[in-house]
């Protein structure tokens, strides 16, 4: 809860500020992607475009309201921006580029070495990269026993989910894990019931395991 007062309105403006960087980050992050990565197919159909952007800055205010300005903030404003370009990817092409997952990856570790270090938090980063591990090697698990459910981006993806759900805590990564498979199930009932799917292994998993780490940094701290 904000203060009242010269305080609260500071706030809710930093609060503002984020979510119009986050609209900003959105477009410049597809023009990289589009630039460096053409076999994707350029730059995606302008309503597209407005949608991630929009979700780019809701998900940049929604972690500065939740998480202060702080110097964890900056990895989550990269997870946002970076996590909207590769659901979008996923939905569109059923495709986790692995350029972008690596950059999630070591991005959100290199942000997390500011806090890590300069706040002598090193439990936490220690924790981030054991979460990492921890979900790879669970997705590895998955996808030996049932490959045709899991698909190799999603269990790549896994180490950078597993390292911001590391770092948030032992429980956000247990809850977190679990929900992206929750939030899958419900998506694939929806999709499915429509024409045009025929099985669940058409459904992209990337979002909701995206979704899902954004649901357990909003609301399970």
């Amino acid at each position: 809860m904000f203060a009242t007062g010269n305080e609260g309105s500071a706030a809710w403006l930093l609060i503002f500020a984020a979510g119009l960087l986050g609209v900003a980050l959105s477009p410049v992050a597809e023009i990289l992607i589009a630039k460096h990565l053409p076999r994707l197919g350029g730059l995606p159909a302008l309503p597209v475009r407005i949608t991630t952007a929009a979700l780019t800055g809701l998900a940049c205010a929604a972690f500065t309201l939740r998480l202060g300005i702080g110097l964890t903030l900056p990895a989550f404003i990269f997870l946002a921006a970076l996590g909207v370009q590769l659901a979008r990817i996923d939905v569109a092409l059923h495709l986790l580029p692995n350029p972008l997952v690596l950059m999630l990856l070591t991005g959100g570790f290199a942000l997390f070495l500011m806090p890590g270090l300069l706040n002598k938090q090193a439990d936490d980063l220690i924790r981030a990269v054991l979460g990492a591990v921890i979900l790879f090697a669970g997705y590895v698990i998955l996808g030996i026993i049932s490959p045709g459910g899991i698909g190799m981006g999603d269990v790549k993806l896994a180490a950078p989910v597993g390292l911001y759900l590391g770092y948030l805590g032992w429980s956000q990564l247990l809850y977190g894990g679990l929900l992206g498979f929750i939030l899958n199930g419900l998506v694939s009932v929806v999709l499915l019931s429509r024409k045009g799917r025929n099985k669940a292994s058409e459904v992209a998993h990337g979002p909701s395991m995206l979704g899902a780490t954004t649901a357990a940094t909003l609301f399970l701290l």
